[in-house]
């Protein structure tokens, strides 16, 4: 686990981490206390992950399409 804040990663970094807390606890080779504590950080980090990827939802939704199909700019999105 990690001691890097869950709001200071990147969405690869917090998925990457969530993965290992997953297949630890799958593991069922960590102690009751440790396991409060990794299903605690994995519910901080699938949060995170919830929210960017729902970042980059709004801004893919923002982007303004032309004819063709082409990008020609982008739409403002409330809140970014």
């Amino acid at each position: 686990m990690s001691d890097t804040l869950v709001s200071e990663m990147s969405f690869e970094q917090a998925m990457a981490e969530l993965e290992a807390v997953v297949g630890q606890l799958d593991n069922g080779q960590v102690a009751l206390d440790e396991s409060i504590k990794l299903y605690e950080r994995g519910a901080k980090l699938k949060e995170h992950c919830d929210a960017k990827l729902k970042e980059a939802e709004e801004k893919v939704a923002a982007i303004k399409l032309g004819e063709g199909g082409v990008p020609i700019g982008t739409t403002p999105v409330e809140g970014l």
